[in-house]
């Protein structure tokens, strides 16, 4: 395939060409169309000595500072294609984290968005441990020194029932540390674990020596 003839270019052509570079190439060809009697030159003739020349319009297709975007104000014309996916009036992405929103964190423990503020955020809601938050409903506080052990081994299971406050001390008697590893024992071995963690715990702490008497 044969390359067609290169494009010669007089000096006015070219003058005239570098004093409207500015103008979209577009624009430009039809102006030199309409100053010359040069039909043969197609655009990308005129792009490809622009681009030579280095003569360039000077815009990058970015928005300088301050400039409106041409549509600013005006409606996006109907499409029934896009109107299917767009968000009607009052509707909530499928991500909204909405109040009393449940979650399971990665030690397989049920959190649950609260009304209480974020003390590290400063947001209206905060995430809680979902079984501590219920107990604490029917309980009360959790002492102090103790911690919340689930008694069916299911993390899932939020129910206070299913929840006992026992010393943090007795945990370790209760992991797999021992060999007792209380939350993989079977339903009816649980509570003999427990019963003997509680008496060993017990004995432990008798064992303690005392303060002196002030």
């Amino acid at each position: 395939m044969s390359r067609g003839r290169p494009i010669r270019w007089t000096h006015d052509e070219l003058a005239f060409i570098e004093a409207h570079r500015s103008l979209p190439r577009a624009a430009l060809l039809a102006e030199f169309h309409a100053t010359f009697e040069r039909p043969e030159v197609t655009l990308s003739n005129l792009a490809a000595l622009c681009k030579r020349r280095g003569w360039l319009t000077g815009r990058d297709g970015r928005y300088s500072p301050g400039q409106e975007p041409p549509n600013k104000g005006k409606r996006m014309p109907y499409n029934p294609n896009s109107a299917r996916t767009q968000f009607k009036k009052g509707n909530l992405p499928h991500n909204t984290r909405y109040l009393g929103h449940e979650r399971v964190s990665v030690d397989g423990y049920v959190e649950i968005s609260i009304d209480e503020p974020n003390p590290h955020t400063g947001y209206e809601r905060r995430y809680v441990l979902k079984h501590r938050w219920l107990w604490e409903k029917a309980n009360g506080p959790v002492p102090e020194g103790h911690a919340l052990k689930c008694l069916d081994g299911d993390r899932l299971n939020t129910d206070p029932s299913n929840w006992m406050a026992i010393p943090r001390a007795m945990l370790p008697r209760l992991s797999g540390r021992f060999g007792r590893d209380y939350d993989k024992a079977p339903a009816e071995l649980k509570p003999t674990i427990m019963a003997v963690s509680k008496l060993e715990h017990r004995a432990a702490e008798l064992r303690k020596p005392k303060g002196r008497e002030r």
